[in-house]
């Protein structure tokens, strides 16, 4: 099924009994763009024209997130790597560029690390990887896992705050970006599933990321925005990349903060397409 326009539209495939919304763009060498919590495709709106200019660009909206269908539960390394095996087989994909994010980070290196053949190249962007997680990031698990505090946290107001407090200008930040992460998540059914989505990844799927990604040969390419207040470990985590995946080529953005596509979407973008262009 190649695709060979541009056609940022939402489009849905069933995988797994499941609605999987995508968007996509352009022709080439494709290359899959994951996004984290609590966002969608619509991230990487800006990011994905100029990646299309020589490669054909898909982002899904991961299951629990956007306009895809949102379980209750099961949101654990097995799920995904099924879902994205199921993903890819529906849309004819055998070998993928993959850019991640946030939590899309650890769902996209523990398939393709299980799947090195299926991998051309990585790119990573302000996200988890190691099992030796931030107190900031244990906190906020343990929010989701608290019905008063998950209920705080995935109302239209805790989405605000998360989403300004992910950008280096919180007040900058449009309502327009802002209502795209709110409107998925308008019943209390869904906003339990977001709250599921964000806690179903078990830390032994960290530690076989941390055991098998030294192993990767492929080119890598890491851009993080250094004002990462949801991620305040992310210097440190980059600084481990680099000893586990010496060929990584490394740009810090000292003016973007975790939602690096909102902060620097020119600079993302030119990175991410001059990186695949020559899958």
């Amino acid at each position: 099924m190649e695709r060979t326009s541009t056609d940022l539209d939402m489009h849905t495939v069933q995988v797994d009994d499941l609605t999987l919304a995508y968007r996509w763009a352009g022709s080439g060498p494709p290359v899959l763009l994951l996004h984290g919590w609590p966002t969608s495709s619509h991230l990487w709106r800006r990011i994905i024209p100029p990646i299309a200019e020589h490669n054909r660009v898909i982002a899904p909206d991961l299951p629990g997130f956007g306009e895809s269908s949102k379980p209750l539960e099961g949101y654990d390394f097995a799920f995904f790597d099924r879902i994205l095996d199921g993903f890819f087989e529906a849309l004819g994909i055998e070998q993928v560029g993959l850019a991640a994010h946030d939590l899309g980070g650890p769902i996209g290196l523990h398939w393709a690390l299980n799947r090195p053949d299926r991998v051309s190249r990585l790119a990573l962007l302000n996200t988890l990887v190691y099992p030796e997680f931030h107190p900031s990031a244990m906190d906020f698990a343990r929010g989701l896992l608290t019905p008063a505090r998950r209920s705080v946290m995935t109302s239209p107001e805790g989405l605000a705050q998360l989403m300004r407090d992910g950008v280096a200008d919180g007040a900058a930040l449009g309502e327009d970006v802002i209502a795209s992460v709110q409107e998925p998540f308008a019943s209390e059914e869904a906003r339990l599933a977001l709250a599921a989505a964000g806690v179903g990844l078990r830390p032994s799927g960290f530690v076989e990321i941390a055991r098998l990604l030294p192993a990767l040969q492929i080119p890598v390419r890491i851009v993080y925005g250094v004002q990462d207040r949801l991620l305040p470990d992310i210097a440190e985590t980059v600084d481990r990349l680099r000893t586990d995946l010496p060929q990584a080529e490394v740009t810090s953005l000292p003016d973007a903060g975790h939602f690096v596509q909102e902060d620097a979407p020119d600079q993302v973008s030119a990175l991410l397409a001059d990186f695949f262009a020559v899958s």
